[in-house]
């Protein structure tokens, strides 16, 4: 199936690793030219030059998406290099640390509200500005199964939250946004573990407990196959999410293949999820 993606400009937040990773491998695989935005960008590096042999163009822009500043920065060096972007993907969010509600500290409970919440806002005002003003373009915002599942939200309520905010931001904006060309629709990951250790950057959850509490990609590997691993199996498909699980619906979501579906949230989650 053609996307019709190839040569459109495409901004990943978090492109550093795990999800992102896929994102830009997939988009770049589609022929788009892919801006790579992230805090690390020494990782955006790596994953861009794993992109290197895909038919598309990427670009790392070091970005802090909880700086207003720095994501006008990244809107305004992406129409310069590659023209006015056509396809943002909010893909920037995390954990700070799993905790009971009433033991999170406040700094860690503001971290999750303006990485997730204050990202998203400042990402779509700044490219969704110009999307409005052509009349055209595709938001695909990453939420979480976490605000959708009450097991799924457990210990880290306050980020659940600020996932369960975009899922209502997207739909509502997807509503004042459809008749003026601009498609906003959702993804709700489950349980999506990159393919190795090294894929994911050092401000990923995986690295900052993930690994400590779940096991390396391999050890979830082998429990998923042996029916082990504890957040697989209760699935109805019992294998591990990965990232090109994502990345595989954002590249339809984002297309013009999707033309007539905005306000949509969809959860990819080997079934843990059914509205």
């Amino acid at each position: 199936m053609d996307t019709e993606l190839a040569g459109r400009t495409v901004i990943v937040t978090g492109a550093s690793g795990g999800i992102g990773r896929g994102l830009v491998l997939a988009f770049a695989a589609e022929g788009a030219r892919v801006v790579l935005a992230s805090r690390d960008e020494a990782k955006c590096k790596e994953v861009a030059e794993a992109a290197a042999g895909l038919p598309g163009e990427t670009w790392v822009v070091r970005t802090d998406v909880t700086d207003r500043a720095s994501v006008q920065d990244l809107v305004a060096r992406t129409g310069e290099r590659f023209g006015e972007p056509d396809v943002l993907v909010n893909n920037a969010g995390g954990v700070a640390y799993p905790r009971a509600f009433l033991d999170k500290p406040e700094d860690e409970a503001d971290w999750e509200i303006d990485l997730n919440i204050r990202g998203v806002v400042h990402c779509t005002r700044a490219v969704g500005a110009g999307m409005v003003a052509r009349g055209a373009g595709s938001i695909v915002n990453i939420t979480s199964n976490s605000a959708l599942l009450g097991e799924a939200g457990n210990m880290v309520a306050n980020y659940a939250g600020t996932k369960g905010y975009v899922m209502s931001f997207s739909k509502a904006l997807a509503y004042e946004w459809g008749p003026l060309g601009v498609r906003i629709n959702c993804i709700a990951p489950g349980w999506i573990v990159p393919w190795k250790e090294e894929h994911v950057g050092e401000g990923s959850f995986w690295r900052k407990y993930g690994y400590e509490f779940f096991g390396t990609p391999d050890q979830m590997t082998e429990q998923a196959e042996d029916g082990d691993l504890f957040n697989a199996g209760g699935q109805p498909i019992k294998r591990i999410g990965r990232p090109e699980d994502i990345a595989d619906l954002a590249v339809f979501l984002a297309s013009p293949r999707a033309a007539h579906l905005t306000g949509q949230l969809v959860s990819v989650g080997g079934g843990a999820y059914m509205p």
